[in-house]
């Protein structure tokens, strides 16, 4: 079990570190380091025997350590005593207000960073434009006592990637931060990247334990594969390769009987519609005029269990923790709303708990599919993803058979379920482990940086 160490900070210029006796035992020190930036000092064990770790005024300006009372993880390597770890969240969208420094998202982020004691790391939020190349530091956001500070930090030891969409994913700026961290630095940085639909189906399809998760799916190519899928499910859905929130998910039906295609989707008002044409082709001339479709992909449909005749699937987030150990951290059902195409609450939705909705046999069992489903694609997509992946967002479903079906996997899950008063809890533990997952990668790039930088 790893332990944590309260930082104690006196008013001298010694450059000596008190230290407990668990840490001079086995190794050698001769520099303390904090992110980026490390000094020599003497160290000797606490007069005390206390489980603290006492350093002076002097070194912690000399390592810009901030006077946040935080427990920190200590890690011994090469002579080396690294406190920490110093977590970077990597973000754009900052505001100049001081109450809102993130806008809309501010409360989440505050939420997130509100973890540290339990965890054992000091984070903070940051952006392109609060890097100092020239000193090697930041000018972090961190959330002390309720309240934003900035403070200059060094370098952090990990970078958490929470850049809000694909269009700052894509900023040749922040790609070029990214990339400069990265490789000159050799920070790593975990979570990077929105996935792309058809991209996850194809690399998952490379792997025989979750093939059977799968629904079939194509790039949309022609009518052809339109008509060949509805004969053979009665219903498929089209997408965004790159979508999101449920943005551009259009569900076509082919009755037999009368030889009719009905689309359910969504307008651009916001409305939910039913509309019936006589030909595919009618169809798509009116619904996706205009629309590039080479950017969708055709999607098997699947007849999904059901909740007072809405359909029901499944939010389920993993997270890697401290030992880089994958966990199923929260479920929830989410219930189409009426005439809704998808089930997210934009489009009328509503979150539920599996228990309110199933029995108690029902819920073991359901729960049990999921949380094996989700733990195994995790597993998958490590393997086949590039970059360090610490948390995943599944919609998944279950069909009038009990299979378990994949839909989606983000990389950058949205939080809506945890709007739900009975998933607090949850909520709290998936950023916990978010921060925690950080731990591991700082012990991971000291002692096996060949392992993360292959």
């Amino acid at each position: 079990m790893r332990k944590h160490y309260l930082i104690e900070v006196v008013d001298n210029d010694q450059m000596v570190v008190f230290c407990p006796s668990a840490i001079l035992r086995d190794a050698q020190i001769k520099c303390i380091a904090f992110g980026s930036k490390s000094v020599e000092v003497d160290f000797l064990q606490h007069p005390d025997n206390e489980e603290t770790i006492v350093m002076s005024r002097r070194i912690q300006k000399a390592i810009q350590l901030p006077s946040f009372k935080v427990p920190l993880h200590a890690f011994i390597d090469n002579q080396i005593l690294t406190i920490g770890p110093l977590v970077g969240i990597f973000t754009a969208g900052f505001t100049t207000d001081p109450f809102l420094p993130m806008g809309d998202r501010t409360t989440f982020f505050a939420k997130l960073l509100s973890v540290n004691k339990t965890v054992g790391a000091l984070p903070f939020v940051f952006g392109e434009q609060h890097i100092n190349w020239e000193h090697g530091t930041i000018e972090g956001y961190f959330y002390h006592q309720h309240s934003w500070e900035t403070v200059d930090v060094p370098f952090p030891n990990v970078i958490y990637d929470r850049l809000p969409n694909r269009r700052s994913e894509g900023n040749p700026k922040l790609i070029m931060v990214r990339d400069r961290l990265q490789k000159e630095y050799l920070i790593p940085w975990y979570n990077p990247g929105f996935f792309n639909k058809l991209d996850i189906y194809e690399r998952l399809q490379q792997d025989t334990s979750v093939t059977s998760y799968l629904p079939e799916t194509f790039p949309f190519i022609s009518f052809s594969i339109i008509e060949i899928m509805l004969s053979k499910y009665g219903h498929i859905f089209i997408k965004p390769k790159n979508g999101s929130l449920g943005l551009g998910v259009h569900q076509i039906i082919y009755d037999k009987l009368t030889d009719d295609y009905y689309i359910r989707y969504q307008d651009r008002e916001g409305t939910n519609r039913l509309r019936k044409f006589s030909t595919i082709e009618k169809l798509f001339n009116s619904v996706f005029a205009n629309q590039p479709l080479e950017n969708m992909i055709v999607q098997q449909g699947i007849h999904l269990l059901r909740n007072e005749q809405r359909s029901i699937d499944f939010r389920v987030h993993t997270n890697k923790d401290e030992f880089g150990k994958w966990h199923m951290t929260a479920i929830a059902a989410k219930i189409a709303g009426p005439g809704s195409v998808t089930t997210h609450t934009r489009s009328g939705g509503e979150i539920k708990t599996l228990e309110e909705i199933f029995s108690k046999e029902e819920c073991n069992l359901y729960t049990e599919k999921l949380s094996t489903a989700a733990l195994t694609l995790s597993s998958a997509l490590d393997q086949v993803i590039e970059g360090i992946i610490g948390e995943i967002g599944f919609d998944l479903g279950i069909d009038r058979n009990g299979e378990v079906w994949l839909f989606e996997a983000n990389s950058k899950p949205g939080r809506s379920i945890f709007s739900h008063p009975e998933l607090e809890e949850f909520d709290l533990l998936t950023r916990k482990l978010s921060i925690a997952f950080a731990v591991f990668l700082t012990e991971q790039s000291l002692l096996h940086p060949e392992e993360l930088f292959k």
